[in-house]
């Protein structure tokens, strides 16, 4: 994990650089439009902090809770912007199949726009490909701490 890179265009978007019309900002994560769609409504919650991919994500407190806010904000934005969709997609693309090196979270109300996109959203097994944010959370929830003996 950096700071922002001034080559990112995530980055960029992150901290107000570009024209990109955010959907949701706070302290930690930042939300727009995808620009080639791939859903009825596809958006992105991206971390402010410069995280390139899944593959950096530490089963860490911090980590967890910013995965996990990502996907809340997610949920909240389709919710709100597709309340007539009954199905939805949330997860990530893992190296080498991720297009930009910034962490971001694919926030999809289906159906798939046109349905052949399905295929770049399927988990691809030990390849990697898409992984749903919920898996994501079980492979970095941080390990309980062991109890202490009296």
């Amino acid at each position: 994990m950096t700071g922002p890179s001034s080559t990112c265009i995530f980055c960029q978007i992150a901290t107000s650089s570009t024209s990109t019309q955010l959907l949701h900002t706070d302290e930690k994560v930042v939300a727009f439009q995808d620009i080639n769609p791939s859903a009825f409504r596809h958006y992105l919650v991206i971390p402010v902090k410069h995280i390139a991919t899944v593959r950096d994500l530490q089963k860490t407190p911090e980590d967890y809770s910013l995965v996990n806010h990502m996907l809340k904000v997610g949920q909240m934005l389709l919710h709100r912007d597709a309340p007539q969709c009954l199905q939805f997609r949330f997860g990530f693309h893992q190296p080498p199949f991720n297009s930009v090196n910034h962490l971001h979270l694919h926030c999809l109300a289906l159906p798939f726009i046109p349905r052949w996109k399905h295929v770049k959203y399927m988990p691809l097994g030990p390849l990697g490909g898409f992984i749903e944010a919920e898996k994501l959370l079980e492979r970095i929830r941080p390990s309980s701490p062991m109890p202490s003996k009296v």
